[in-house]
């Protein structure tokens, strides 16, 4: 299991909380959140630390979680 620098743990929260409170209400559940957490997660296990990066790792997988979620 990786172990991530406060700071990045911090970062990516961020990113994670910037990315749901732009998504659609009736999209924005716990659910989706923890799908997107995952994304965000594997992209800092990737190296990434940087809000930017988290942000995009989690939007370019949204369409994909709702489908999955809600077709």
């Amino acid at each position: 299991m990786s172990q991530f620098d406060p700071r990045v743990v911090y970062v990516m929260r961020n990113a994670l909380e910037d990315v749901m409170t732009n998504l659609p209400l009736e999209y924005s559940t716990s659910t989706v959140k923890i799908y997107l957490a995952e994304y965000i997660l594997k992209a800092a296990a990737q190296g990434q630390t940087s809000h930017g990066e988290f942000v995009a790792a989690a939007n370019s997988h949204i369409q994909e979680v709702i489908k999955l979620l809600f077709a």
